[in-house]
């Protein structure tokens, strides 16, 4: 989660703030339900974001 913060306001969230509770709630849920999790590559995933990682398979053995 501290990772997760730190890249939500290193990357997205304006110097200056948010003129309203509802322009910041509306930005930063599109920064973690679309650009975090679908287009933002994660080293942990070998590059992959969150939500595609999720989708392919995971060979735990050489056996497929």
């Amino acid at each position: 989660m501290e990772r997760l913060f730190r890249s939500l306001k290193t990357e997205w969230v304006p110097v200056t703030g948010y003129l309203s509770k509802a322009e910041a709630q509306k930005d930063i849920g599109d920064y973690l339900m679309r650009y975090y999790n679908w287009e933002r590559p994660h080293q942990y995933n070998e590059g992959l974001p969150p939500a595609k990682a999720e989708k392919s398979p995971n060979l735990l053995s050489g056996i497929s």
